[in-house]
């Protein structure tokens, strides 16, 4: 049995991780597989290449195969629906009976909406038809909520119909749309009595015990229908209490628990009934129907994450597992022929998947998954509507009463955004957070070279340099023309290009990442790489290179990466889209020739480096007292391709001034540190302590322990201490000796 087996995973898929050589979860793994294979949702948090798209893949490609197997037994709809691990007879909250944004915690009881402006309500999956009886709600937070008790016709909004009878926080009871006065205001850590006397057609309320009195009257039509426990909330918590625990507060007059109601005064709901009916006709599963959907924010990601399932779930047989990549620069109709044939796991990037799915040619019916990876990189760009959109059309529970799973991962969860959509759209998410608030490992060196084209004018004198973007074609920025903004911005453009060959010669870097800001910026650093005899055929020569972007192809994006994986060429240049996830290990070194826009993007391009223990670092070439200007194509209609308007955005133009000075204190108040800035030697300052440093080596793998002069430093001050530990020692016993002798002399 194989250690990813002890987790709970199948023999199929410990059989594939064993071949790989994974001999060991990692710790996301080790956390994050036993938390999705018992039905949770999850938001994992580690540092990028920890292993996270093996962590949700591993559980999802499993409860897919298990659930298809279920599915292919109960075609008769003979299996028994459960609630919360119990069968309908139990006293729990109804899942087929709730609002949308309504949660149900695993034991039936525990339930929370997170919804700001709408109210979502739910009912007990069993009522009562004649008696006295009670239940306590516990207000778990400072959010709204009222409960009570209700027909199985009433209105999901509490209170809001006939048929409905609440008793609001605010101290109101409500029915028919009616909200009087009532008992008092209550809130987190109050519990609330409910009290139904079906006999006497009479309902009140108590407050941490305190009987509030008489609260409603029923009428004599309404009980002859079955009432239930109901409650409705808005962004709030409570835990329900039917008397299978003993109560904070047990009722007197000859009321009992909801869970002592004889079988002869209760029944079951029948809403589930729909459900029941559903799965009896679902002979089969629709083709296009996948059981788990995988978002990812690029192509490559998706491709990545698709290979790796691929490979995790080739042992896997009767049935087989189908999964598909959809992804945008494809041909649709392909992928389209693909999911005819069957799906299972679907892969995707947003526009793709969104495109499919609005037009039915993919069936959300099934999903028991819904992955987001990369999440804060998916909102970033702008996917939070899309996301909400999807997941408000996944049933909450399938056909089959199994209850959706969302899982988030990144290698950053501590935004806003983030926390924002986890609130919407989870299920009482578990945090699986090994990494906590951005920061920067111990393993990386970061400096900032300072760009200062007043400083060193050295651009002015060069005949051949970069070929900057085009924003300053209509300034005059030669040598001669007079000091102006436009002028010093030429000179940053090309100083970057100088600095960046420059750092690669500096430090005799064999391999490293480039990010550029725009792909014209990409392009650019490409074609200057060419000139000095690189380019992406020269795989020996120092600045040999390919290019990754949203605007190459893809199969010529797919042949780069792996150029660059097999190190067939040396440096990798890209956008922000090769920061995120991309499995490529082991570099040493990652150039940022601008700094990202947004400041979470600095951890993800530097985490590059600095991976398994090993030494990595990072060069950021910064203008930091010179404004750039650059492209910036928000409101172009042809997103960039052809467009030559130089103006500044408030003129109808597509550029912006770049403050990359604003920039790196945004990074740094984000990070909580200052950043080193070295000179335009590039001399990179390092910690005593580490000693010489080799970038792509192990930490301290110089052949020489770091550790022994370090020591040697410290050892006057260890001994030190040990001699006032011995001091104070000694003076205690001699103390308590001295005390000790008083005292028997006082006897």
């Amino acid at each position: 049995m194989t250690a990813f087996e002890n987790l709970g995973v199948m023999p199929e898929i410990g059989k594939v991780v064993d071949e790989i050589g994974w001999q060991l979860p990692t710790d996301i793994q080790m956390e994050s597989i036993p938390l999705i294979l018992g039905g949770g949702d999850v938001l994992m948090a580690a540092e990028t290449g920890s292993g996270k798209t093996a962590a949700f893949s591993i559980p999802v490609i499993q409860v897919v195969h298990e659930s298809y197997q279920d599915s292919s037994k109960s075609k008769d709809g003979s299996k028994k629906l459960k609630v919360g691990g119990g069968l309908f007879s139990q006293w729990q909250m109804n899942p087929y009976d709730r609002g949308t944004a309504f949660a149900i915690g695993a034991d039936g009881l525990l339930c929370q909406s997170r919804e700001f402006k709408d109210w979502h309500g739910c009912r007990s999956t069993r009522g009562v038809t004649k008696g006295k009886y009670y239940y306590e709600a516990h207000c778990k937070d400072e959010g709204l909520n009222r409960v009570g008790w209700s027909t199985l016709s009433a209105d999901l909004n509490l209170g809001t119909d006939k048929q409905g009878f609440g008793f609001g926080g605010t101290g109101k009871k409500s029915n028919n749309r009616q909200f009087d006065t009532y008992g008092e205001p209550f809130t987190m850590h109050d519990i609330i009595g409910c009290f139904l006397d079906m006999d006497a057609g009479t309902i009140r309320f108590s407050k941490n015990g305190k009987d509030l009195g008489h609260a409603f009257d029923i009428p004599a039509y309404i009980r002859k229908e079955p009432m239930f426990a109901a409650c409705v909330l808005k962004n709030a918590e409570i835990q329900f209490n039917y008397g299978s625990t003993p109560f904070k507060h047990d009722p007197s007059d000859g009321y009992i628990g909801l869970c002592e109601a004889p079988e002869s005064c209760s029944v079951g709901s029948s809403i589930v009934g729909s459900v029941v009916a559903k799965s009896r006709n679902q002979n089969r599963k629709d083709n296009n129907a996948p059981y788990a959907i995988v978002i990812e924010p690029s192509r490559e990601l998706a491709e990545q994450t698709c290979n790796i399932i691929r490979k995790l779930k080739q042992y896997i047989d009767k049935p087989k597992l189908n999964e598909v990549l959809v992804v945008g620069g494809i041909s649709p109709a392909d992928q389209l022929k693909q999911i005819e044939r069957g799906i299972d796991i679907l892969i995707g990037t947003p526009g793709r998947v969104d495109d499919f799915i609005s037009t039915g040619k993919v069936n959300l019916s099934q999903v028991r998954f819904l992955i987001l990876d990369e999440c804060d990189g998916l909102l970033t760009a702008g996917n939070g509507d899309f996301i909400k959109r999807v997941h408000s059309k996944i049933p909450q529970v399938t056909g089959d009463g199994k209850r959706l799973q969302v899982i988030v991962c990144s290698a950053t969860l501590h935004s806003f955004d983030v926390k924002k959509l986890a609130e919407k759209i989870m299920h009482f998410p578990i945090w699986v957070d090994l990494k906590g608030e951005d920061s920067v490992p111990e393993t990386v060196h970061h400096v900032v070279v300072p760009i200062n084209p007043i400083n060193d004018p050295s651009w002015m004198g060069l005949k051949h340099h970069i070929k900057t973007d085009g924003v300053h074609q209509r300034d005059d920025v030669g040598s001669r023309a007079r000091e102006t903004a436009e002028k010093w911005s030429e000179g940053v453009k090309v100083l970057k290009g100088e600095y960046c060959l420059k750092a690669i010669r500096q430090h005799k870097m064999d391999q490293a990442i480039i990010f550029c800001r725009t792909k014209l910026d990409c392009d650019n650093m490409e074609t200057y790489f060419k000139q000095q005899g690189g380019g992406p055929d020269k795989p020996g020569h120092q600045f040999s290179c390919v290019c990754l972007h949203s605007d190459r192809k893809p199969p010529e994006r797919r042949s780069n990466l792996e150029k660059f994986k097999k190190n067939q060429v040396r440096h990798l240049i890209c956008t922000d889209v090769a920061a995120r996830g991309i499995d490529i290990s082991g570099v040493p070194f990652v150039i940022n020739v601008t700094l990202p826009d947004d400041k979470q993007n600095y951890v993800h391009r530097i985490g590059r480096v600095g991976r398994a223990e090993r030494m990595g670092l990072a060069i950021s070439l910064v203008a930091t007292k010179h404004k750039e200007k650059v492209w910036y194509h928000s409101n172009c209609n042809s997103r960039g391709r052809g467009c030559y308007n130089t103006d500044l955005t408030d003129r109808g133009g597509c550029c912006i001034w770049y403050n990359e000075g604003g920039l790196l204190g945004e990074i740094e108040e984000h990070l909580k540190i200052t950043i080193e800035q070295t000179s335009t030697k590039m001399e990179i300052p390092v910690d005593e302590f580490d000693g010489k440093v080799v970038y792509g080596s192990k930490r301290g793998n110089t052949g020489v322990s770091l550790y022994k002069g370090h020591a040697d430093v410290l050892a006057p001050t260890v001994q030190e201490l040990q001699d006032l530990e011995k001091s104070a020692q000694t003076s205690f016993l001699n103390l308590t000796m001295k005390t000790s002798s008083i005292l028997d002399g006082r006897a």
